[in-house]
């Protein structure tokens, strides 16, 4: 429960997850690297050149310690300037010292100057422009002593460097780790686009590849797709044969019913037009969703054109509302089949129906309305499963059917990767019947 709070904040994608397993160790590394270099032995060696830099500074303050002039002063240190490799001239009368300035990616001269400062007591100024000269301004009896020398004397030459390797070479690195992630995440991902393929109905070329785990998941993907698809073959071809060998005999029945006088006839043409409605609904379910392939379709008109048709029946349909721009991917028949046997529901177990459809970037919605008795929560999950027949509440007026209207909806819904929800409709007061289809 205490890492709850951090979820929404992780990234969601397998690959993002991974470079950030990648990169957060390499980042935390450089900064403890960096750091701890920096406050232990970049200030220690600088503390120690400093010290000694001090040093001979005092001695050459030391050494003009009882001339008279500056030219005396500067002949008596000559010697001492010339072993230390150090420059010294007094400044002018009204000659300012240089200001203290540094480099702005110098982090260590503010350790040098402070150090600088604390031994030197004479000490005014600190000037370090560049990485190759440092001067400082001394106030001296005489005047202020400009002194100048090798800037490697205070610190260690160029310590950004040893940051600036680090960094080049922890990029480098994590641009290889990345580039190799990117070989054994493709496996994953094209295994995740043909698994979610198939789910919405589709069926793309898949070879499995890359590690031993993830060829062992493809391998087992491509033998369960096998098999969903064999059943859905299997199934399709019993219902759609045994539909079409019984279609023979009804016909024949129907012929020599017609024969007999019509008040013997009646009851057995009823029994016989039953038998032919069940073979319909059979056959129609066993079609399941094999009617094309996915194809782009514009809602708005193909939506008008099912609620057209369905007026020209004789149904009472209303068009509520279109909210979708641009083109989506359906089967335009199987689809067609869904939305239909919606809109035939809505108006055999109440008095109209209302059919509208939104678009977001994620998800497209069909929701048809009735204004009829609709369906109780504790039954909506049976209701979508073939062959199930509700109580006589609902079939009220118009007979008991078949019980495969929503089991059609719902797998051509699961045929497109989406979903059949049944609910309440709070406009009609009946049932609400959403498919949502997953973009």
């Amino acid at each position: 429960m205490s890492s709850q709070w951090l979820k929404p904040y992780m990234p969601r994608s397998l690959y993002a997850r991974a470079a950030l397993i990648i990169v957060v160790p390499v980042a935390v590394v450089l900064l403890v690297v960096s750091v701890g270099f920096l406050q232990k032995h970049l200030e220690e060696v600088t503390s120690q050149m400093t010290r000694t830099a001090s040093r001979e500074v005092m001695l050459i303050l030391d050494t003009m310690q009882g001339a008279e002039t500056q030219q005396q002063a500067l002949a008596t240190v000559r010697p001492e300037l010339s072993a230390l490799q150090m420059t010294a001239r007094f400044l002018g009368i009204n000659e300012e010292p240089m200001a203290g300035s540094r480099r702005w990616y110098d982090f260590i001269a503010p350790q040098v100057t402070a150090e600088l400062k604390q031994r030197l007591p004479n000490l005014t100024v600190v000037a370090l422009p560049s990485s190759r000269e440092a001067t400082l301004y001394l106030q001296t009896d005489l005047g202020t002593l400009e002194l100048s020398f090798d800037r490697k004397r205070l610190s260690p030459s160029a310590p950004h460097q040893l940051i600036v390797t680090m960094v080049f070479f922890a990029v480098l690195m994590t641009t290889i780790s990345f580039l190799y992630m990117r070989n054994q995440l493709r496996p994953i991902t094209r295994l995740a686009d043909a698994a979610q393929a198939f789910g919405r109905g589709r069926v793309v070329p898949y070879t499995p590849n890359g590690a031993i785990e993830v060829r062992a998941a493809g391998n087992a993907f491509l033998d369960m797709r096998a098999r969903i698809e064999r059943q859905i073959e299997q199934r399709t071809l019993m219902l759609s044969g045994v539909s079409h060998d019984l279609r023979t005999p009804l016909t024949r029945l129907k012929l020599g019913l017609s024969l007999l006088p019509e008040e013997d006839s009646a009851a057995m043409l009823k029994d016989v037009d039953e038998m032919q409605t069940l073979l319909d609904a059979f056959l129609e379910f066993s079609r399941g969703t094999a009617e094309g392939a996915p194809e782009p379709v514009d809602p708005e008109p193909w939506l008008q054109g099912i609620v057209a048709d369905a007026r020209r029946a004789g149904q009472v349909v209303d068009l509520t509302g279109v909210d979708a721009e641009g083109p989506v991917m359906l089967r335009p028949t199987a689809m067609r089949r869904a939305v239909e046997n919606l809109i035939g529901n809505a108006v055999r177990y109440g008095s109209r129906a209302e059919v509208s459809l939104t678009r977001t970037p994620k998800s497209l919605r069909i929701r048809v309305e009735d204004d009829g008795p609709g369906i109780p929560p504790e039954q909506r999950t049976e209701a979508v499963r073939p062959f199930t027949r509700l109580d006589p509440a609902r079939n009220q007026n118009q007979g008991t059917g078949v019980g495969l209207g929503l089991a059609i909806v719902a797998d051509i819904a699961r045929a497109h990767g989406g979903i059949l929800r049944l609910g309440h409709s709070d406009g009609l007061g009946g049932l609400q019947a959403d498919i949502v289809i997953g973009l």
